[in-house]
């Protein structure tokens, strides 16, 4: 289905969606809420994305059909749809509407991340499921838990007074704020205005969750509704401000895409390419070995001659030991992902990146059209690819064998000009370029076994 094609749409859940929640858990019935909001909007399935975090919550992402969905780590589902929605605001169409599906933790664990999109004023929806504690994890307390809440961990009730995440969302400047229950008849509509709301709309919904919330509390629907009046936190549609633009238009108005596109960080195409299709690059190697950079190089060498490119990185934590990883992708036609879906060249320069790569099984999965290069030290792989052996390491002095074993897959594959790889080189590095130059020089008249 092509974006902006009209649609019409009955539901945009799977067919004979199976709910994976606890009988009465109220997830079940904000998904069903999302959906009947969905299908009044009548938004077309590729324009919308909905981001979910950990816990039950994110149980919700194969429940949708022709929707973008997006599983994050915890509590970062907010930071991971702003993200998406100022790329589509700034550099596409702008036709992009993202719901944030979260939990009561995760939207404590991302606390931060809900104040600055509030801040920022983005178009981005979250739709916070508070059942009071942390349901998935055994019912522990949480921060909005209500005071006098019996939870796992607070046996004779919550002495700390609940946050009123609604509050706090209003003094951050948020456009659209709400809250309602979970088994209100009006949620759909509630849910459908704050998507449709052009800024950061929240609206926290109210559910019991049956695994532990009844049995600890004495919890029915009426009595949840008890409890968080007497928190004295107000429900219905609470705040809805037009005085101010969303961050992307904003910012599209402050930085129009003419200035951008004529900046002087602009690469220009000076090479040409015969690729006719997308082709995936993994090198391997060691941290502080210029791994990375050197993968960097040559995505830029990509741009120079035509070609779309991305590139997605891997590291330890401490980054300055252990292995360095990079998948880097190029493409004639424009590339919507980071990451690589199959390699058609792997590039092992050192112990730690042979390791990475036996961990990984991605040697396991290439073609016979594929290419190994790998450093003569290490083990040949068990590969249906071409495997070229030659001393990277020694020809290279080490820290350049990620950079020189590039150079050496661009020539025998031809993607694109070698040439384009060397002035992107010579560019970066301008006169600490000739040590790199040296290196790809070497390798690239060094006999080749395969």
């Amino acid at each position: 289905m092509e974006t902006g094609e009209v649609v019409t749409c009955t539901s945009y859940l799977v067919d004979e969606p199976q709910f994976p929640y606890c009988k009465g858990c109220g997830h079940g019935q904000l998904i069903r809420a999302l959906d009947a909001a969905l299908v009044k909007l009548q938004l077309n399935p590729s324009d919308v994305d909905i981001t979910t975090d950990i816990g039950c919550v994110g149980l919700a992402d194969a429940l949708f059909k022709s929707v973008h969905t997006v599983h994050t780590t915890h509590g970062r589902s907010t930071a991971f749809a702003v993200g998406t929605i100022l790329a589509d605001r700034i550099l596409a169409e702008g036709k992009l509407k993202t719901v944030v599906l979260i939990g009561d933790g995760g939207a404590m664990i991302g606390l931060v991340h809900l104040v600055h999109a509030a801040q920022l004023n983005v178009d981005v929806t979250v739709i916070l499921h508070n059942n009071l504690f942390f349901g998935m994890t055994g019912g522990q307390n949480s921060a909005l838990s209500p005071l006098g809440f019996i939870t796992t961990t607070t046996r004779r009730g919550n002495i700390v007074p609940p946050l009123d995440i609604c509050q706090m969302m209003q003094s951050c400047g948020a456009g659209f704020v709400a809250r309602k229950f979970a088994t209100d008849h009006d949620l759909p509509e509630v849910i459908s205005e704050a998507i449709a709301y052009p800024g950061f709309a929240l609206v926290e919904a109210v559910e019991l969750c049956t695994a532990f919330g009844p049995r600890l509390n004495e919890l029915t629907g009426k009595r949840l509704k008890e409890v968080v009046a007497q928190q004295g936190w107000s429900t219905g549609v609470l705040v809805r401000r037009e005085q101010r633009a969303d961050f992307g238009q904003a910012y599209k108005e402050k930085y129009p895409r003419t200035e951008v596109q004529a900046s002087d960080d602009s690469i220009p195409i000076r090479f040409q390419h015969t690729l006719t299709r997308p082709v995936g690059l993994v090198v391997s190697g060691s941290a502080g070995e210029r791994v990375q950079s050197s993968a960097r190089l040559f995505c830029q060498a990509a741009v120079m001659s035509g070609l779309y490119s991305t590139q997605k990185n891997d590291n330890p934590v401490t980054q300055g030991t252990g292995f360095s990883f990079s998948e880097v992708g190029i493409s004639p036609e424009p590339i919507l992902y980071t990451g690589i879906e199959q390699a058609d060249g792997v590039i092992i320069v050192s112990e730690d990146g042979w390791q990475t790569l036996q961990g990984r099984r991605i040697l396991d999965r290439l073609s016979p059209e594929a290419m190994v290069i790998i450093d003569s030290t290490l083990p040949q792989p068990q590969s249906a690819a071409r495997c070229v052996s030659l001393p990277l390491r020694r020809l290279a002095s080490g820290k350049l064998a990620a950079a020189a074993g590039l150079g050496l897959y661009l020539k025998l594959s031809g993607l694109f000009p070698l040439e384009a790889y060397q002035a992107a080189i010579s560019e970066t590095y301008g006169e600490q370029a000739a040590d790199y130059l040296k290196a790809v020089d070497t390798v690239l008249n060094h006999p080749v076994s395969s």
